[in-house]
This record gives C-alpha cells, sequence and structure tokens, in this order.
C-alpha cells in the first residue's frame, strides 16, 4: 500500500476493520442505465455496528491514550454516529465515554430520541448529557469543557473530541490513510475511477479523502455532497480542513481550490431532514443492491451521487460512492420510513 511517511509518526490505535471491500453495483447501473458504479463499504468497519468514523476514531482514541486519559467526552446530533462508535470504542479500550446529544432536528418524533444511535449509546454504557441548541459548534465545545473540568476534579482524566474548527484534524487521517487503501484496491482489481462521491459534513471524512489521493497522485474528481451546510459555506471548510491537515503532518497541501468539488442540490430542508431524493436513494439501493443507507448521510449523499450519474448520461463514467455507514439511524426515522411496497 501506498504512503505518507508523516502519517505514521502520529499515534494511532486500531480499531477498524480494514481494508473494506469495494462492491459493484450492478442492479442499481442497470436500473439507472449508467456507468459502473461501485461502494467503498465502510459501512463494514466493525466497531458496532460500523461507519466511517472508526477510521477516525483510531487517531482520537491514539492521542487519548498517549496523554493517559481515562474518560472520553464528545458532542454531536441526538442520532450522532460518532458518538455512538465513540462509545464503542472507549468499552474496548476500557474508558469511560461521556455523551452530549444536541437538538438539530426539530419536529424529530419519540423514535429519534430513544431509538437508533440512542439506544446504542445507553447499551455501550455511555453517561449522557444533553445541549438544547443545535446549530452552536462553539458553544458545545466550551459545554464539554465544563464537564470536563468536573470530572478533573473528582481526579479523572478527560479527552475531548472537538466538534468545532480550530482544533487539529486527527480524525481526517484516518480518510488519508483510506485513500492509500482504495488506490491499492483499484490497483489490485485494474479498475479505473473518474469520480468518488462522499458525504461532506465534519469535513474530516472528505478533506481527508482528498488529501490522501492528491499527496498519492491521484487525479480522481472528488464530489462532496453537503449534509450539514450550503456549499459556499463548506468550500470554506474544506480548504481549511486541508490546511489543517497538512499542519498536521508539517507539509504543504497538495489540494488546490479547484479540487474541492461540492453539491448541495440534495441538502435542502436541511441537516437530518428527508426529502423525496433521499427517500428515492434509500429505496432504490434497498431494493436493487440490498443496501441499506440512513437519512442523515448515506442517503442524502447517495442522492445527490444517482443526481450526478444521471445527468452525465454517460455508460463509460465509473463512479464510487463512500458509504460511511449510519445504519442504526434507521431505526430514528421510522415513521418516516414507511416506504410504499410494489403493486
Amino acid at each position: 500500500m501506498p504512503t505518507i511517511s508523516s502519517l505514521d509518526a502520529i499515534a494511532r490505535t486500531p480499531l477498524a476493520h480494514t481494508p473494506t471491500p469495494i462492491e459493484q453495483l450492478h442492479n442499481l447501473s442497470r436500473y439507472l442505465g449508467c456507468g459502473p458504479l461501485y461502494v467503498k463499504r465502510d459501512d463494514c468497519t466493525g466497531l458496532a455496528m460500523g461507519g466511517n468514523k472508526a477510521r477516525q476514531l483510531e487517531y482520537y482514541f491514539g492521542d487519548a491514550l498517549q496523554q493517559k486519559a481515562d474518560t472520553i467526552l464528545i458532542t454531536g446530533a441526538v442520532q450522532s454516529n460518532f458518538a455512538r462508535m465513540a462509545a464503542a470504542g472507549a468499552a474496548k479500550l476500557g474508558l469511560a465515554c461521556h455523551i452530549q446529544l444536541e437538538e438539530r432536528v426539530d419536529d424529530a418524533g419519540a423514535e429519534y430520541h430513544r431509538s437508533g444511535n440512542v439506544l446504542l449509546d445507553r447499551i455501550l454504557g455511555a453517561v449522557m448529557h444533553a445541549y438544547p441548541k443545535g446549530e452552536d459548534e462553539a458553544g458545545a465545545d466550551a459545554k464539554l469543557r465544563v464537564i470536563a473540568d468536573e470530572l478533573r476534579e473528582a481526579g479523572k482524566t478527560p479527552y475531548i473530541i472537538p466538534l468545532a474548527p480550530g482544533h487539529p484534524p486527527l480524525g481526517a487521517l484516518g480518510y488519508v490513510r483510506a485513500a492509500a487503501e482504495i488506490l491499492d484496491q483499484l490497483a489490485d482489481t485494474g479498475n479505473d475511477l473518474d469520480e468518488i462521491v462522499v458525504a461532506s459534513g465534519s469535513g474530516n471524512t472528505h478533506a481527508g479523502l482528498l488529501f490522501g489521493l492528491r499527496s498519492l497522485g491521484s487525479a480522481i474528481v472528488v464530489i462532496g455532497a453537503c449534509v450539514r451546510r450550503e456549499q459556499a459555506l463548506q468550500q470554506k471548510r474544506i480548504r481549511d480542513r486541508c490546511q489543517e491537515i497538512a499542519a498536521l503532518l508539517q507539509t504543504n497541501s497538495p489540494v488546490t481550490p479547484h479540487d474541492i468539488r461540492l453539491t448541495d442540490n440534495t441538502l435542502a430542508p436541511g441537516y437530518g431532514r428527508m426529502n423525496e431524493s433521499t427517500f428515492e436513494a434509500i429505496d432504490l439501493c434497498a431494493r436493487h443492491e440490498g443496501l441499506l443507507l440512513d437519512p442523515v448521510y448515506t442517503g442524502k449523499s447517495m442522492a445527490a451521487c444517482l443526481k450526478r450519474v444521471r445527468e452525465a448520461g454517460s455508460k463509460d463514467q465509473s463512479t464510487l460512492f463512500i458509504h460511511t455507514g449510519g445504519t442504526p439511524g434507521l431505526f430514528g426515522y421510522c415513521d418516516q420510513l414507511q416506504l410504499p411496497r410494489p403493486a
């Protein structure tokens, strides 16, 4: 596997089941009449039902263990996959975990607050906290620091996994590393790719993947499907994140402004809220490929992927979709996912 030499100097604790497979979506491609569609199955990384965050947590937990932390703190939406997997990683490594859940989705219903990831958080033994605002990253992080201070007073050694920008993007290194894995798999199979489509939220997965590909000399187009904020705001976030990765690795960023490609045409009406194209993507992938997507990340990013291949109208274009997981979140949206069955 190709490597980025400075990556090896960063503390990492293996947690993910890797390499995850790349599968061809034959049935979906045939149904759409498009070129080859592939999926990178990062929903199969293990760690309490899998997802992209397993790769990211390897670096956060590596740093936490290096600092001899005994308690992990993390904040996220009520149905946060990151929080669920942090709780699982903490349990696996013998650490305590405190999760702060933010109210980002209005009128989500009772199941959203008690099923899916929330249920797994509790099963995994996390201590739960609430934060009433949903679009206040700095405030959510500040509240985590208050909880951390209380834990220190009680004799604990807490470690915060931050939400807001302005911190070393350790999690992004998981996808710098994943870029090498993908290129290695493509070399083994002889497959060529024109595009990769990935959900773009916190920016760690999108920026890390893009940074890794460009560092290794790959010009594959990476399309970030906005799932949290509109394209203009996300553009700056990804640009800044790539610069932060470069600083962390003590190198120059190989990512140019032209490399940062985003679409927000499947984002409305906002984070964690369903729309017709997301509903269709969940439906098509389930019925044609037995592939489960969630309403928050993979449903919206697959909707963007399907829109792109339809508009391209080319049977020669080859596209890889990064499945970032999120399956438990389906159960938090059960009232909205009563899919009509075919006659």
